[in-house]
Protein backbone atom coordinates (compact mmCIF):
# COMPACT_ATOMS: atom_id res chain seq x y z
CA UNK A 1 0.00 0.00 0.00
CA UNK A 2 1.03 3.76 -0.60
CA UNK A 3 1.68 5.38 2.44
CA UNK A 4 1.00 9.04 2.57
CA UNK A 5 3.61 11.23 3.58
CA UNK A 6 3.36 14.49 1.24
CA UNK A 7 2.77 17.18 4.36
CA UNK A 8 -0.17 16.33 4.96
CA UNK A 9 -1.34 16.52 8.73
CA UNK A 10 -0.73 13.17 10.17
CA UNK A 11 0.73 11.90 7.39
CA UNK A 12 3.78 10.50 9.12
CA UNK A 13 1.55 8.68 11.40
CA UNK A 14 1.32 5.71 8.16
CA UNK A 15 4.69 6.05 7.72
CA UNK A 16 5.55 5.48 10.99
CA UNK A 17 2.92 2.57 11.08
CA UNK A 18 4.27 1.21 8.17
CA UNK A 19 8.28 1.34 8.91
CA UNK A 20 7.43 -0.70 12.85
CA UNK A 21 5.85 -3.24 11.09
CA UNK A 22 7.73 -3.81 8.51
CA UNK A 23 10.88 -3.63 11.33
CA UNK A 24 9.22 -6.29 13.49
CA UNK A 25 8.71 -8.31 10.50
CA UNK A 26 12.17 -8.12 9.79
CA UNK A 27 13.22 -8.71 13.24
CA UNK A 28 11.39 -11.76 13.92
CA UNK A 29 12.15 -13.24 10.63
CA UNK A 30 15.85 -12.73 11.87
CA UNK A 31 15.54 -13.62 15.35
CA UNK A 32 13.64 -17.03 14.37
CA UNK A 33 17.04 -18.19 13.30
CA UNK A 34 19.99 -19.42 14.63
CA UNK A 35 23.79 -18.19 13.99
CA UNK A 36 23.44 -19.90 10.88
CA UNK A 37 19.93 -18.90 9.80
CA UNK A 38 18.96 -21.80 9.02
CA UNK A 39 17.36 -22.94 12.11
CA UNK A 40 14.06 -21.69 13.60
CA UNK A 41 13.90 -21.19 17.89
CA UNK A 42 11.40 -22.73 19.94
CA UNK A 43 10.62 -21.94 23.65
CA UNK A 44 11.06 -19.01 25.47
CA UNK A 45 13.14 -17.27 23.06
CA UNK A 46 10.52 -17.55 20.49
CA UNK A 47 7.91 -15.94 22.43
CA UNK A 48 10.27 -13.36 23.62
CA UNK A 49 10.89 -12.08 19.93
CA UNK A 50 7.53 -12.77 18.34
CA UNK A 51 5.87 -9.61 17.72
CA UNK A 52 2.68 -9.02 20.33
CA UNK A 53 -0.77 -9.73 18.07
CA UNK A 54 -2.72 -6.92 19.91
CA UNK A 55 0.26 -4.25 19.50
CA UNK A 56 0.67 -4.87 15.87
CA UNK A 57 -3.59 -4.85 15.72
CA UNK A 58 -3.95 -1.86 17.24
CA UNK A 59 -1.41 -0.34 15.02
CA UNK A 60 -2.89 -0.87 12.06
CA UNK A 61 -6.25 0.18 13.28
CA UNK A 62 -4.82 3.38 14.38
CA UNK A 63 -3.11 4.15 11.09
CA UNK A 64 -6.14 2.78 8.78
CA UNK A 65 -8.47 4.75 11.34
CA UNK A 66 -6.48 8.20 10.33
CA UNK A 67 -6.19 7.62 6.94
CA UNK A 68 -10.34 7.54 6.52
CA UNK A 69 -10.42 10.27 9.32
CA UNK A 70 -8.18 12.32 6.95
CA UNK A 71 -10.55 11.60 3.54
CA UNK A 72 -13.86 11.95 5.72
CA UNK A 73 -12.72 14.91 7.14
CA UNK A 74 -14.74 17.23 4.55
CA UNK A 75 -18.03 15.65 5.80
CA UNK A 76 -17.05 16.86 9.23
CA UNK A 77 -17.16 13.43 10.41
CA UNK A 78 -15.13 10.66 11.78
CA UNK A 79 -14.70 7.34 10.39
CA UNK A 80 -16.44 6.14 13.77
CA UNK A 81 -19.45 8.57 13.64
CA UNK A 82 -20.01 7.80 10.06
CA UNK A 83 -20.38 3.90 10.93
CA UNK A 84 -22.81 5.13 13.80
CA UNK A 85 -25.15 7.10 12.05
CA UNK A 86 -25.11 4.21 9.47
CA UNK A 87 -25.83 1.55 11.67
CA UNK A 88 -28.31 3.86 12.94
CA UNK A 89 -29.76 4.67 9.48
CA UNK A 90 -29.98 0.92 8.82
CA UNK A 91 -31.69 0.17 12.02
CA UNK A 92 -34.00 2.86 11.86
CA UNK A 93 -34.70 3.48 15.25
CA UNK A 94 -31.47 1.95 17.17
CA UNK A 95 -30.98 1.28 21.07
CA UNK A 96 -27.54 1.31 22.89
CA UNK A 97 -27.62 -2.20 22.71
CA UNK A 98 -28.01 -2.97 19.40
CA UNK A 99 -25.49 -0.48 18.50
CA UNK A 100 -22.63 -2.00 20.60
CA UNK A 101 -23.73 -5.60 19.24
CA UNK A 102 -24.23 -4.48 16.06
CA UNK A 103 -20.73 -2.25 15.74
CA UNK A 104 -18.49 -4.42 18.36
CA UNK A 105 -18.12 -1.23 20.21
CA UNK A 106 -18.20 -1.71 23.99
CA UNK A 107 -20.88 0.65 25.37
CA UNK A 108 -18.68 3.22 27.15
CA UNK A 109 -16.88 4.58 24.30
CA UNK A 110 -20.23 4.15 22.47
CA UNK A 111 -22.22 6.35 24.91
CA UNK A 112 -19.26 8.97 24.83
CA UNK A 113 -19.57 9.57 20.64
CA UNK A 114 -23.18 8.67 20.97
CA UNK A 115 -23.57 11.96 23.39
CA UNK A 116 -21.21 13.95 20.62
CA UNK A 117 -23.74 13.31 17.74
CA UNK A 118 -26.79 14.19 20.03
CA UNK A 119 -25.18 17.65 20.96
CA UNK A 120 -24.40 18.21 17.40
CA UNK A 121 -27.59 17.68 16.27
CA UNK A 122 -26.71 14.38 14.17
CA UNK A 123 -29.24 11.93 16.18
CA UNK A 124 -32.38 12.57 18.66
CA UNK A 125 -34.18 10.73 21.21
CA UNK A 126 -37.10 8.96 20.43
CA UNK A 127 -39.60 7.24 23.13
CA UNK A 128 -39.16 3.24 23.59
CA UNK A 129 -41.66 1.14 25.47
CA UNK A 130 -38.87 -0.06 27.82
CA UNK A 131 -38.56 3.61 29.72
CA UNK A 132 -35.02 2.31 30.86
CA UNK A 133 -33.77 1.53 26.99
CA UNK A 134 -32.12 4.48 25.44
CA UNK A 135 -33.14 4.80 21.58
CA UNK A 136 -31.91 6.37 19.22
CA UNK A 137 -32.51 7.89 15.28
CA UNK A 138 -31.36 10.16 12.78
CA UNK A 139 -32.19 13.76 12.15
CA UNK A 140 -32.24 16.03 9.21
CA UNK A 141 -28.89 16.99 9.92
CA UNK A 142 -27.07 13.56 10.60
CA UNK A 143 -29.10 12.16 7.40
CA UNK A 144 -27.12 15.41 5.46
CA UNK A 145 -23.78 14.45 6.85
CA UNK A 146 -23.94 10.44 6.30
CA UNK A 147 -24.84 11.18 2.71
CA UNK A 148 -21.96 13.96 2.44
CA UNK A 149 -19.94 11.30 4.26
CA UNK A 150 -20.84 8.27 1.67
CA UNK A 151 -18.69 9.49 -1.26
CA UNK A 152 -15.84 10.22 0.88
CA UNK A 153 -16.11 6.76 3.02
CA UNK A 154 -16.09 4.91 -0.92
CA UNK A 155 -13.21 7.11 -2.09
CA UNK A 156 -11.09 5.67 1.10
CA UNK A 157 -12.27 1.96 0.93
CA UNK A 158 -11.40 2.14 -2.90
CA UNK A 159 -8.00 3.06 -2.48
CA UNK A 160 -7.26 1.02 0.72
CA UNK A 161 -9.11 -1.84 -1.78
CA UNK A 162 -7.41 -0.92 -4.86
CA UNK A 163 -4.09 -0.98 -3.01
CA UNK A 164 -4.36 -4.66 -0.98
CA UNK A 165 -6.43 -6.40 -3.64
CA UNK A 166 -10.01 -7.62 -3.24
CA UNK A 167 -9.42 -11.19 -3.16
CA UNK A 168 -6.77 -10.42 -0.63
CA UNK A 169 -8.84 -8.81 2.06
CA UNK A 170 -11.30 -11.58 1.38
CA UNK A 171 -8.93 -13.71 2.83
CA UNK A 172 -7.64 -11.13 5.68
CA UNK A 173 -11.78 -11.20 6.42
CA UNK A 174 -11.98 -14.88 7.20
CA UNK A 175 -8.42 -14.27 9.12
CA UNK A 176 -9.47 -11.93 11.30
CA UNK A 177 -13.17 -13.02 11.87
CA UNK A 178 -11.88 -16.21 13.01
CA UNK A 179 -9.55 -14.44 15.50
CA UNK A 180 -12.25 -12.54 16.90
CA UNK A 181 -13.96 -15.71 17.58
CA UNK A 182 -10.97 -16.73 19.10
CA UNK A 183 -10.67 -13.93 21.36
CA UNK A 184 -14.42 -13.30 22.23
CA UNK A 185 -14.61 -16.96 23.38
CA UNK A 186 -11.69 -17.29 25.21
CA UNK A 187 -12.60 -13.68 26.93
CA UNK A 188 -15.84 -15.61 27.77
CA UNK A 189 -14.08 -18.33 29.47
CA UNK A 190 -11.76 -15.91 31.26
CA UNK A 191 -14.26 -14.36 32.73
CA UNK A 192 -16.18 -17.48 33.81
CA UNK A 193 -13.68 -18.68 35.54
CA UNK A 194 -13.02 -15.32 37.56
CA UNK A 195 -16.67 -15.49 38.92
CA UNK A 196 -16.16 -19.19 40.04
CA UNK A 197 -14.98 -18.90 43.60
CA UNK A 198 -12.92 -21.58 44.96
CA UNK A 199 -14.35 -23.88 47.73
CA UNK A 200 -13.43 -23.56 51.19
CA UNK A 201 -11.15 -26.82 51.98
CA UNK A 202 -12.68 -29.12 54.84
CA UNK A 203 -11.44 -29.81 58.27
CA UNK A 204 -8.35 -32.07 58.06
CA UNK A 205 -7.97 -31.96 54.66
CA UNK A 206 -4.92 -30.80 52.54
Amino acid sequence: MRIPNRGRPGGSVYVDAYNCLCGDAIASSMGAMDGRGTRRMTGPDRERLSPCVCSTLRMVSRAVTQLYDDILRPSGLRVTQFSILGAIARLDDANLRQLAHTLAIDQTTLTRSLKLLERNGAIDRVPHPDGRIKAMTLTSKGRKALEAARPLWARAQDRVLRELGTTAWADAQRRLAHLLGVAVKKRRRIRGQSRVRPRRARRGSL
